[in-house]
């Protein structure tokens, strides 16, 4: 079975994809997490978290990349969970955030790192975002579908697959019996997809 570390990945304009999974950054960074509301006054922020290893990625002293990037670098001063919510304190360009007015102002920026300082996956047939997002997706019969310009992580993992022109989008389950080939070095995936899949 495939499988995708969380470890965001590239889109494009506003469309569903964007909203199933995460917009579009640069090409040699991952969003690993995005900010949310303040929490409390003293300019704590929720982030929701879209690594596998937040531990690692949210360390104290840890410096991240932002979307809108004259929001950072930020650099986390401390860490903590509250019930299944990270909670961070960050130092800005301009200084610690330490009100609620100036947590405010981070909401929605997303916290990226280089793709170079991501781990080797131990599994061949694990996969970061990143890594799918821009590969042809083509039918068993060579056929194009399209181009997968992201990967949700909603329950389970989809790929989305923009179709050639005004097609529209295709979500695409991401397992083997579907995708049985992943061509990193090609640029393509093949898609085997059951009756009716095409139609949805």
């Amino acid at each position: 079975m495939w499988a995708v570390a969380a470890c965001g990945s590239t889109s494009s304009t506003p469309t569903d994809a964007e909203l199933l999974s995460t917009p579009d950054v640069t090409p040699d960074t991952v969003v690993v997490g995005r900010i949310g509301r303040p929490h409390g006054v003293r300019g704590e922020v929720t982030v929701e978290v879209r690594t596998d290893d937040p531990d690692l990625r949210f360390t104290p002293g840890a410096a991240l990349l932002t979307d809108p990037a004259d929001r950072g670098p930020l650099t986390i001063t401390r860490g903590r969970w509250h019930r299944d919510v990270l909670l961070l304190a960050l130092e800005g360009p301009a200084g610690p955030i330490e009100s609620r007015e100036a947590a405010e102002l981070l909401r929605n920026t997303l916290l990226l790192v280089e793709t170079t300082a991501l781990p080797a996956l131990d599994d061949p047939d694990d996969y970061y975002d990143h890594q799918l997002v821009g590969l042809t997706a083509r039918l068993t019969d060579g056929t194009v579908l399209g181009e997968v310009v992201a990967v949700s992580h909603e329950g389970s993992e989809l790929l989305v697959v923009q179709r050639p022109g005004d097609g529209g989008e295709l979500l695409i389950p991401f397992v083997r019996a579907i995708v049985p080939t992943v061509d990193l070095a090609a640029g393509s995936l093949v898609v085997d997809p059951p009756e009716g899949l095409l139609e949805l």
